[in-house]
């Protein structure tokens, strides 16, 4: 195993900078297996995502009978944490612990508080759908049990995914920063793939014992890539714990990098187009099942093909931007591009295409790599001497909030559209239940045409790097 470990590291490794986007940021003193290793946070991060966002919606929607509704908002959970992720950044840049740690304890933390979620998650989800010897429980255990479940692991994703990225940028020159948080991206996103592709094969023939497992592995997993990924990692400095505070508090600093304009206007670009991409992430996977009879297998995959369009819109986004290209016009095309992917999906139920859904998935996953990548690289190069890390914890937060709403707004959508379309409030022509899944898909459209919008009014000033 120990040999078989170390010859994959290798090929990686062999790729090199022409295939591997930001390996260029090695070096010898940070070697790219080094890198790759500290990568594998990202990887468990994820997982999660995968699980909750494409296997468990589809699951407790269509097998276990779960209002689309009440998955929306429990998917939807962990945007309540998503706002302390600038303060998670801020808090590890000056921890003092006597161990001599600062980003350590913020991503081991992080990464209990997952495992747990992981852990309790399975008899939650039994309870919920009303298996076992649910009746023995009120009635609001299920709901609450499988709340605290998804929220738990939320709270330990962001956490995880802050603290951790800051202690990347950490181990690289300012310089090559932007390239060490595009290597995470990119590894995010791998880590989706691999994830979707063997929760597909394990539950290729779905029973409820098999999904326990599943979720079950998926915790051992968080723990043993998380552990693996800190380990020996960041230097240890006991001086740390005899420095005195810093003078500014969390508020004043989140509010001198509010106070300019320019970064107003990109956390909003990133808002509207975060909104636009994954208003849908939560349907995805029903609307497959639902509407066009693909199995859980098959709908899991769909999450793989979107995570690999983004890899792949994420990949050639990182060799234009490279050349010296506007990463605001990077996210201007994202925004363009993902019209027509959303119309293949729109088109798809019509069609009964599962092949053009899949390509109109494909699309999204792309659209969105070039959007994703051209506002964090916007926002790395202006982020504040010294706040790089507030920066990037306020691009996530802003991120991830606008991920959850559209994610809870969707279903919702889904839900009230759909139910006025079965009673026939729509005309006697719309009745089909694609009706509610469309509306959705037509509202991300006009949020893609106003994102796009809104970035193109981006002026040359603006748009130009930061120079210290």
């Amino acid at each position: 195993m120990k040999r078989l470990s170390q010859s994959l590291v290798r090929g990686w490794v062999t790729l090199g900078p022409r295939f591997l986007p930001f390996a260029d940021v090695a070096s010898a003193e940070l070697p790219l297996s080094r890198l790759l290793r500290l990568s594998l946070f990202q990887v468990s991060v994820g997982m999660a995502l995968v699980l909750m966002m494409g296997t468990l919606n589809r699951v407790m929607i269509v097998e276990l009978g779960v209002a689309p509704s009440l998955v929306a908002l429990m998917v939807a959970l962990p945007v309540l944490y998503a706002p302390f992720r600038a303060l998670v950044g801020f808090r590890s840049d000056h921890h003092r612990a006597a161990l001599g740690w600062r980003r350590v304890p913020f991503i081991w933390r992080g990464t209990m508080i997952q495992f747990g979620g992981l852990a309790i998650m399975p008899w939650a989800l039994l309870v919920l759908s009303g298996g076992g010897n649910a009746a023995a429980w009120p009635a609001w255990a299920g709901p609450a049990a499988a709340a605290a479940a998804f929220l738990l692991v939320g709270i330990g994703l962001h956490t995880t995914q802050t603290a951790g990225l800051a202690l990347a940028t950490d181990l690289v020159p300012e310089k090559d920063q932007p390239k060490m948080v595009g290597l995470m991206y990119v590894m995010l996103l791998a880590g989706s793939i691999v994830s979707a592709v063997v929760f597909g094969w394990m539950l290729a023939e779905y029973t409820p014992a098999r999904l326990v497992q599943v979720i079950q592995a998926s915790a051992v997993a968080t723990l043993v890539l998380n552990s693996v990924s800190l380990w020996k990692q960041e230097v240890r400095d006991r001086s740390r714990v005899q420095r005195p505070a810093p003078d500014i508090g969390f508020m004043q600093a989140l509010q001198h990098f509010v106070r300019d304009a320019a970064a107003r206007r990109r956390l909003w670009v990133i808002g509207l187009g975060t909104m636009a991409f994954t208003m849908q992430d939560v349907l995805l996977e029903p609307y497959g099942g639902a509407v066009l009879g693909m199995t859980v297998g098959q709908t899991t995959w769909l999450t793989a093909t979107l995570a690999a369009g983004g890899l792949l819109g994420f990949t050639a986004a990182s060799v234009v931007l490279g050349r010296g290209a506007d990463p605001m016009q990077m996210a201007v095309r994202g925004a363009w591009m993902g019209v027509p992917a959303f119309a293949a999906v729109i088109l798809a139920a019509p069609l009964d295409s599962v092949w053009l859904f899949s390509l109109g998935v494909f699309g999204i996953g792309a659209a969105g790599g070039l959007f994703g990548h051209g506002t964090l690289t916007a926002t790395m190069q202006h982020a504040p001497a010294e706040q790089t890390g507030l920066a990037l914890g306020a691009w996530g937060a802003v991120q991830a909030t606008a991920a959850g709403l559209a994610v809870a707004l969707g279903a919702l959508g889904r839900d009230a559209v759909g139910a006025l379309a079965a009673q026939g409030w729509l005309g006697s022509s719309m009745t089909n239940p694609s009706i509610g899944y469309g509306f959705i898909y037509s509202a991300e459209v006009l949020l893609l045409l106003a994102t796009a919008a809104m970035a193109l009014g981006w002026n040359a000033q603006n748009a130009a790097p930061r120079h210290p």
